[in-house]
């Protein structure tokens, strides 16, 4: 489990297509400082499970391996990655920490694009496309997780391209994440809140 509270943003240093899988090396100095072998680190907020910690090219052990599988790949915008991408990662929660954003499952459910971002003095609104099978989890002022960070969504709304949503990004979060300088047609990865499918799923099983 994780919180959508971005650790630091890391680096593909490394990218092995294996026909029906990857794997990829990412550097990441803090995140890997107590990671080991099977331990989950959210990239770009999927849950990938560590292989191995290596030399990340920098002559220190400041990266780590994972294996995403065809599924992962086909899901989330991991495929759309390559050696020199930037990419948000998150250890995963302690339980004994501050849940400080959400709770985030790195299950990535679909993928938006970023439709425009419009700038503000101290904030910036940008708005993402919404698939037609999450939209009817998301509700304004609820959580979304947007590339792994937890995110309220500011507005919500609908125009000839389909669904979308407004999340508004202060300081840090521009500064701190991946989605501070992601263009418009930039692919991202969602996960929506799971208490909504799980409330859903109750109902369903209740008819």
């Amino acid at each position: 489990m994780f919180t959508g509270i971005v650790e630091e943003k890391g680096e593909i240093v490394g990218y092995e297509d294996l026909g029906d899988s990857a794997r990829l090396t990412v550097r990441g100095p803090l995140v890997i400082t107590d990671a080991k072998h099977g331990d989950s680190i959210a990239v770009n907020g999927v849950c990938l499970t560590v292989v191995d910690v290596v030399d990340g090219g920098t002559g220190a052990h400041d990266a780590f391996t994972v294996d995403v599988m065809k599924e992962t790949l086909d899901r989330s915008s991991l495929a759309s990655l390559g050696t020199g991408s930037i990419v948000n990662l998150e250890r995963a929660a302690a339980v004994n920490s501050r849940l400080g954003g959400h709770i985030v499952q790195g299950h990535v459910d679909g993928t938006g694009a970023v439709l425009s971002r419009t700038p503000s003095e101290n904030w910036e609104v940008v708005r993402i496309s919404l698939p037609d099978k999450i939209a009817r989890y998301v509700v304004e002022k609820g959580s979304i997780t947007v590339d792994g960070t937890s995110l309220t969504v500011s507005g919500l709304g609908i125009d000839d391209q389909g669904d979308y949503f407004e999340v508004s990004l202060i300081p840090t979060t521009l500064q701190l994440t991946v989605l501070g300088t992601a263009a418009p047609g930039t692919v991202v990865n969602l996960e929506v809140d799971v208490i909504a499918k799980y409330v859903e799923r109750l109902q369903q099983r209740g008819q």
